[in-house]
């Protein structure tokens, strides 16, 4: 799992590219990030599975705010982010999601 951050010098925003590998994506042939910047809606954001296996999607996010996700897989199976900058518990069960910060 990746989190790759590219803070724009001329806008507000950076630049995020959300990746999960292979080995967590396991053989799934979805992948939706789904997150306080969607509000979770579990169909906004799809994933471009890569060759290699993995999935990848970049999203534009206002700077100075911490948000929320995780990565949800054939609609069934939740993930975290292994690379996330902090984890919070969501609420349902035992589980976490992950916070990237900017």
């Amino acid at each position: 799992m990746s989190l790759k951050k590219r803070y724009l010098k001329s806008k507000p925003i950076c630049k995020v590219t959300f990746t999960l590998p292979k080995q967590n994506a396991n053989t799934a042939a979805r992948v939706f990030l789904v997150g306080d910047f969607n509000n979770w809606n579990t169909r906004a954001t799809p994933m471009k599975a890569l060759k290699s296996g993995a999935f990848t999607v970049t999203l534009d996010l206002p700077k100075e705010k911490k948000y929320q996700f995780r990565y949800l897989l054939d609609n069934e199976c939740w993930e975290n982010d292994g690379e996330a900058d902090s984890y919070v518990p969501n609420g349902f069960g035992d589980a976490d999601n992950s916070v990237v910060v900017l």
